[in-house]
């Protein structure tokens, strides 16, 4: 099973941070199975500090409650890999920081944990902007651990680039 390089990683994130750079606005990460790989891709591109806020880890239901204000009715309702919990992680990033953007990602990495509803390989992603719309998507990736991993952490940098750059005028006109 082929999955994303650091360096392709590392590229896409080069990429998030010229866009966020371009408009002066700050990022954070509220990351739960990929458990900071989104953050490190992000501060492995020299001058990150201008435009990277801060990541938060939250492995556990507890953390993601404590850190980031996700309710444990949502938690109980959805289950962490869920949405609604994207959602929740990647506001709450928002609101317990100063950042602009907020990616969230929560999903099953495996090789234990799945289940007939959500099986490994199943992440739930969410895009936050400050004052504006929370968008998600949930995504089913094969692989082993690090191959979902992997792939997470490129959508979630590819959701960023997707919503930070402005759709490319003129080129069917």
């Amino acid at each position: 099973m082929s999955f994303p390089e650091q360096s392709a990683l590392e590229a896409l994130a080069a990429r998030v941070g010229a866009a966020l750079l371009a408009e002066h606005l700050m990022l954070a990460t509220a990351e739960s199975c990929t458990g900071g790989w989104v953050s490190q891709c992000l501060t492995a591109i020299a001058g990150s500090s201008a435009w990277f806020e801060r990541g938060f880890v939250t492995y556990s239901n507890a953390a993601k409650q404590e850190m980031l204000g996700v309710a444990e009715a949502t938690l109980a309702a959805h289950g962490a890999v869920s949405q609604p919990v994207a959602v929740a992680m990647a506001e709450g990033a928002l609101r317990h920081s100063r950042a602009d953007w907020a990616v969230a990602v929560t999903g099953i990495a495996g090789p234990d944990g799945g289940s007939a509803e959500k099986p490994v390989g199943t992440v739930c992603f969410a895009w936050a902007v400050r004052g504006g719309a929370t968008t998600t998507e949930t995504r089913h990736f094969a692989g082993g651990r690090e191959a979902v991993r992997a792939q997470s952490a490129a959508c979630a940098l590819a959701g960023l680039i997707e919503r930070l750059t402005p759709p490319a005028e003129g080129l069917l006109a």
